[in-house]
């Protein structure tokens, strides 16, 4: 992409130590809905799965160079390779691009572990491409080791989907305690982007009294978008699509759709 943002972009990480709750879903479609705006995106993978990777419809055997090398500082020849030599183009919608990631990412937690400054490799990386991207979309992995830790050092702030079933808040005492641990030793400007429920049923009481309840655990910061349970939502990654060029007519493309809005008007609003 030639393309630059306008002004410094935003680097937002889509952040649950919980599988499940529809982390990658949100992030990729987030980033879609975004680029589709004609906002300059960037969807970084740094989930080992690789899941937001495929689910945008890039093959994870045709991945010369990944996020997993720029992390880990490897080397072709006498030069390190860089961020932009891994961003690749989605091919499906002009405004995004992509950050992919290969399994071989799960071996970094490891090989960082000696390493100075290790939860400072993914800043490192990226905080120069603030210049040609509006939002900057991170998918993390269900945990809050090393990786997610680079994350939440990089993002400026922190989505948080919880699905609003059963022990929805289970655990989530423990990734605000990480992030502010973050905010304390690593990154002061980290803040909370939001809660965003997630596989809400509106014919079940259990998902109205689960969305009360999360209202109440984050009384000012629950978005107001809503992303309701949908078939088509759930079959878009098994064909590379984003839910927008899946099933424009869906209820999960108008869900990402309105998200997208509110995180724009979100962030226009503290400018």
């Amino acid at each position: 992409m030639n393309k630059t943002a306008a002004k410094p972009g935003r680097i937002i990480a889509v952040c649950n130590q919980k599988g499940g709750v529809g982390k990658t879903t949100t992030a990729v479609n987030l980033a879609a809905c975004l680029a589709a705006a004609e906002h300059a995106t960037l969807l970084v993978d740094m989930d080992p799965q690789a899941n937001a990777t495929t689910g945008i419809g890039l093959d994870k055997e045709d991945i010369e160079y990944s996020i997993y090398d720029v992390i880990t500082h490897r080397r072709r020849g006498n030069e390190q390779i860089a961020a932009e030599e891994v961003i690749v183009h989605s091919g499906q919608i002009e405004y995004l691009d992509v950050f992919p990631a290969v399994p071989d990412l799960a071996g970094a937690e490891i090989e960082l572990v000696n390493v100075i400054a290790r939860e400072k490799r993914l800043d490192e990386a990226i905080k120069h491409l603030r210049e040609r991207y509006r939002y900057i979309i991170i998918d993390t992995p269900p945990s809050l080791g090393l990786l997610t830790i680079n994350v939440l050092t990089a993002a400026d702030s922190v989505l948080i989907p919880i699905q609003c079933e059963y022990y929805a808040l289970e655990g989530l005492a423990e990734l605000l305690n990480t992030i502010r641990l973050v905010q304390k030793t690593l990154n002061p400007r980290l803040a909370v982007e939001g809660a965003l429920l997630t596989m809400y049923d509106n014919r079940l009481n259990l998902s109205r009294q689960v969305a009360e309840e999360i209202k109440s655990y984050f009384p000012d910061t629950v978005f107001q978008t809503v992303i309701t349970r949908n078939v088509k939502l759930s079959e878009s990654p098994s064909f590379g699509k984003p839910i927008i060029l899946y099933d424009i007519m869906s209820s999960g493309a108008d869900n990402y759709l309105k998200l997208a809005k509110e995180i724009v008007h979100h962030g226009s609003s503290k400018e």
